[in-house]
């Protein structure tokens, strides 16, 4: 008997982690296409006159089994894989695109749909259901369903192909950061790492029967170096293996796949009527179209360049007054500007880390969720996990009423991707009057316990934490009727609101005080940290925005115009980062070949949502600011009207409802200290 074939027999329907086998995927993932089949072909057949409940609602609720374990098969793939998984994960994912297409290239169901959306003023529609129609009938027009054969079978062809590179993609990124260790054995190389660096570096090259120090790419092994290592060196040797991921002339080279990517993405929009990528996906942003996002980059590059360039130049003669540097590197950056810091505010992440235990910070996380809306967390052991490193807490309102199942899996290792997201196993929906809740998930990459000390968080890492955990309340607090629509299934520059105001409270007295104390005394993080903290949380603002509008920028610059001209990767990335150039080019080095986010995640044409959503983040917690950080009045405004609500409405009308105006960009440009308070 195949298990994922079948309902849960387990606590909350959870999924069933430790009876799954890798080989049971493959043949589960078939069975669940030929399912929903199924489940398409009785809304096609039915003799009855398309409506919403016969056509609409019941394709939201469609291939429900399929949905599921697609999610447990894709979330580990990304958190827990093999060479197995990945080797499966190329056979079922043009199975599921193919699926996919059959169901927007359905000419049956098509008319069906189109049926009732051209009569819509017809039926008593919710504010949801109109949503929703509005939703179904642009994923059929904006997928095909109004092209020729011979253009939909091209656009299966495309589609086909985009989602195998895109998985080659991230494979080849993983297996890049894997392979390079650089293994040290003589101490004098560590000299200005922290003791709790260098004891995580031993005890990593221990678990390798190695003797010495391993330093890797993964974050919380990369970051201590590059921020604290005196050998300059080994700064640049680390640095340039980092940028250089999937850029080295071999099998796990991308520079054809970004190419061929970028190509593919394109040839899709123009097939769907589209004049580039980027038109076809903004088409259903709040930015809604690439002009709105180049002005928007622009505006803010237009602030944010004559701080950065200023920090520069303070920062290249700090370099030069201390240590003699004539040009300053890439792999000088964290270094000297951990330095300066230093100097200028007296703090650096090792006062800190010790008021960061990861569990205090996980628990302060869960108290200021209690705070604001109510929810109470429960670590429980009932249910199964996919690695031993995995908690697993149930979520429940202040009247013991279940809310959602949360797993929190915060360690690195070699099954695991870098960096941090939030995944759903499971999203919220109404069904026959029964309200079932989410499974969500957050995968961090942070520091590992020692011999010696527990986890201890920078300061980076804890805003991480608190990024991804508000995402996580944006899925476990999701309450709509269908599953489409529930959750963070929002438009892409939306989604980064809930997850980056949450960021906030670190910066707040009143929200430190209650989880910032000592791992090992127990006292509380004092008074002048707090101050510290605070003034230095604009330190290099300038040079940061730069660094994340260059990103945005390169994004658009492969998915905004035609790419069928470019021929080298490399070249075409110097000319997107000309104008937010403030290093040396590092000649062995190429982002785009590694530049998960674009090529593997969802952020194509949307890595500026980052910046845009920051704009909404800052606007919104001024609001909390005005009215007290713990304000249970802006807390349920904001839960009811955003966080609750999914993609049920136009964002900007859910966040006029809250916050009662739109959103101005004055907030950010104070709080980022690029403009006057």
């Amino acid at each position: 008997m195949n298990i994922l074939n079948h309902t849960y027999d387990t606590p909350y329907h959870t999924a069933p982690f430790s009876k799954i086998k890798n080989s049971d995927f493959l043949p589960a993932i078939t069975q669940g296409i030929i399912d929903a089949k199924a489940d398409i072909d009785a809304i096609t057949s039915n003799p009855e006159t398309p409506n919403f409940e016969n056509t609409i609602e019941a394709l939201d609720f469609s291939g429900e089994s399929l949905d599921r374990m697609s999610s447990i098969f894709f979330n580990l793939n990304s958190a827990e894989t093999s060479e197995e998984l990945q080797s499966i994960a190329q056979e079922v994912s043009p199975l599921l695109s193919e699926f996919s297409n059959d169901i927007t290239l359905n000419e049956a169901l098509f008319e069906r749909v189109k049926a009732v959306y051209q009569k819509r003023d017809d039926f008593t529609l919710s504010v949801e259901q109109n949503t929703l129609l509005d939703k179904t009938y642009k994923s059929f027009s904006r997928n095909g369903a109004n092209l020729s054969e011979d253009k939909k079978n091209e656009l299966r062809e495309i589609d086909k192909k985009l989602s195998q590179l895109s998985l080659k993609f991230g494979e080849n990124v993983l297996a890049e950061t894997n392979a390079f260790q650089m293994h040290l054995t003589n101490e004098n190389d560590l000299n200005g790492l922290p003791e709790g660096a260098k004891e995580a570096a031993k005890d990593l090259a221990e678990s390798k029967d190695l003797e010495g120090w391993l330093i890797t790419l993964d974050y919380p092994s990369y970051i201590p170096f590059m921020t604290y290592a005196n050998n300059r060196e080994l700064r640049k040797k680390l640095a340039i293996a980092s940028g250089a991921k999937a850029f080295h002339e071999d099998k796990l080279d991308n520079q054809d796949k970004v190419l061929q990517i970028a190509k593919l993405r394109f040839e899709r929009a123009q097939l769907l009527g589209y004049k580039t990528h980027a038109h076809f996906v903004l088409e259903e942003r709040m930015a809604k179209t690439p002009e709105n996002v180049a002005q928007f980059l622009n505006e803010l590059l237009e602030k944010a360049k004559p701080a950065a360039e200023g920090e520069f130049h303070k920062l290249e003669a700090f370099a030069k007054d201390l240590d003699g540097i004539e040009q300053l590197q890439k792999w000088d950056s964290a270094y000297y500007s951990e330095k300066l810091k230093q100097k200028l505010f007296d703090l650096d992440d090792e006062q800190l880390k010790p008021y960061f235990k990861l569990e205090n910070v996980i628990d302060g996380a869960f108290t200021i969720a209690e705070r604001l809306y109510d929810l109470k967390f429960e670590q429980i052991d009932t249910i199964d996990k996919y690695h031993k490193d995995v908690l697993t807490y149930k979520v429940t309102d202040t009247n013991g009423n279940l809310i959602s199942i949360f797993y929190a899996d915060f360690f690195p290792r070699e099954g695991k991707r870098n960096g941090a997201w939030m995944t759903v196993y499971k999203s919220q929906y109404i069904k026959n009057g029964v309200n079932d809740r989410p499974h969500i998930s957050i995968v961090c990459n942070f520091t590992k316990p020692t011999k010696s000390k527990p986890s201890l968080l920078t300061f980076n890492e804890v805003t991480t934490l608190f990024h991804e955990f508000g995402h996580a309340l944006h899925g476990m607090l999701a309450n709509t009727t269908y599953p489409s629509l529930s959750g963070t299934s929002v438009f892409w520059d939306f989604v980064e609101l809930p997850s980056q105001v949450l960021e906030n409270w670190c910066y707040q007295k009143e929200a430190l005080e209650l989880f910032a104390t000592h791992y090992e005394t127990g006292e509380t993080i004092p008074m002048a940290l707090i101050e510290k903290i605070k003034a230095s949380s604009t330190f290099h603002e300038g040079m940061q925005t730069l660094r994340q509008l260059s990103f945005g920028l390169l994004d658009m610059s492969w998915h905004g115009i035609d790419p069928s001209s470019i021929k080298d990767v490399k070249t075409h990335e110097l000319e997107a980062f000309e104008g937010t150039k403030l290093y040396p080019d590092v000649a062995e080095n190429c982002m785009s070949t590694s530049f998960s986010h674009i090529f593997q995640g969802g952020y194509s044409s949307g890595y500026y949502s980052y910046k845009w959503a920051e704009v909404l983040d800052a606007d919104a917690f001024e609001y909390f600011l005005e009215q007290g950080v713990f304000s249970k009045d802006v807390a349920k405004r904001f839960k009811d009207n955003v966080l609750s609500q999914g993609g049920t409405e136009d964002p900007m009308t859910l966040y006029k409802r809250f916050r009662g105006k739109e959103p101005q960009p004055d907030a950010l440009l104070k709080r980022a200290g690029l403009m006057e308070k």
